[in-house]
């Protein structure tokens, strides 16, 4: 694994998070490159103030922190403690670290942005900088060329203004905008839908995942989830918008709860789905963290687990096996994780292999999913 970026006679070490001896993923690419090398042309004044919206792990704030004041904002949690962790390694100075449901800095000199997947996070990010910036700031965004789409150049048009491209190098292409639309669209963040056939109505923040939609897999789980649980502690492990913990609220009036995910608006979109369901009399929790670390051993009486198998635009699967290894030590003895999955992805093996060979059975299936259980 490459650790060193090196540009204008300068290095930089770089790591994503959390830090893993056999990474082969290096913590930048072609497109922090590409952004690094035309700002460091702009001849930008000393101390100007940069805004980074969507810093992987923070290899665009790190470099620019150094002569500038620069102002990190992004939904993960994980890119925020790889942005911290990355300053420290190559001593450069404090940065502010905000979410992407918090305001745009409104005096910000210059806004830089890895474009996000979503488009509704897109959306969202785009018309909060119309809200904010004066029309003569600049907005420089940047994404492979393949995922640069004419739809895509016509939300920057809608929503922010003046739009143009850059040409292609590396495969990546840069965007180049002003906040100058006459009829700029106001920036919602919540957007929310009915699921009438388990009565509840979710909330979902821009960057959730299946925001606008309750997707297959969840759909299925919510057929299967337990209803026996009593006074036990329920772990949602990815939680998402929490429609899992809701479900099992509705079943489990007694059940105390907690949801995880690294992701800002995840975590607040199940606080606000869980809110009709904290009485006072459970506990109910919505932490933002990497899987489960810092969490006590032998702590809670189930886990639910949705897992993705990508990590910002990288295909992987460590996150699976670091939930499935998690979940296994907050467990306690008897204590059971339920697990959902694209029957091609082959999780039986892998929570065979945390948990043991006979500790694992199959819940439900139908053709696209599988419902494991895994005991400890």
């Amino acid at each position: 694994m490459k650790t060193e970026l090196t540009l204008f006679e300068r290095t930089l070490f770089l790591y994503r998070y959390p830090k893993r001896s056999n990474d082969t993923l290096q913590a930048w690419d072609a497109g922090d490159e590409y952004l690094i090398n035309h700002v460091e042309q702009l001849s930008l004044t000393k101390g100007s103030h940069i805004v980074v919206l969507n810093d992987h792990f923070g290899a665009l704030s790190t470099w620019f922190s150094r002569d500038y004041r620069v102002t990190m904002m992004s939904d993960s949690w994980i890119a925020h403690q790889a942005t911290h962790a990355n300053l420290e390694v190559n001593q450069c100075p404090k940065i502010t670290l905000c979410s992407t449901l918090d305001s745009i800095p409104k005096d910000a000199d210059l806004v830089l942005m890895q474009i996000p997947r979503t488009n509704r996070h897109l959306v969202w990010q785009l018309a909060q900088l119309r809200e904010t910036l004066s029309p003569n700031i600049p907005v420089i965004a940047v994404n492979k060329a393949k995922e640069i789409h004419s739809s895509t150049l016509k939300l920057f048009e809608k929503h922010l203004g003046d739009t143009t491209t850059s040409l292609a190098w590396k495969k990546h292409r840069l965007v180049f905008s002003f906040a100058n639309c006459d009829t700029p669209s106001p920036a919602v963040a919540i957007t929310e839908w009915p699921v009438p056939q388990h009565g509840m109505t979710l909330k979902n923040y821009p960057n959730v995942y299946s925001g606008e939609g309750l997707d297959q897999g969840a759909s299925f789980f919510l057929d299967h989830l337990p209803d026996n649980l009593g006074h036990a502690r329920a772990l949602d492990l990815g939680c998402g918008n929490g429609v899992l913990s809701v479900k099992l609220a509705q079943l489990n009036p007694a059940l105390s709860l907690t949801c995880v995910d690294e992701s800002f608006s995840a975590v607040a979109s199940a606080r606000e789905n869980l809110r009709p369901y904290d009485t006072g009399e459970r506990q109910i929790e919505c932490i933002a963290n990497n899987c489960l670390d810092g969490f006590d051993a032998d702590s809670y009486d189930v886990v639910l687990c949705n897992p993705p198998f990508h990590q910002q635009q990288t295909i992987t699967d460590h996150i699976a096996w670091q939930m499935f290894c998690d979940a296994k030590h907050v467990l306690r003895v008897g204590g059971q994780l339920l697990v959902i999955g694209n029957r091609h992805l082959g999780y039986d093996g892998k929570l065979k292999r945390v948990f043991g060979k006979h500790q694992v059975k199959v819940i439900a299936s139908n053709k696209k999913f599988v419902i494991l259980q895994a005991t400890k």
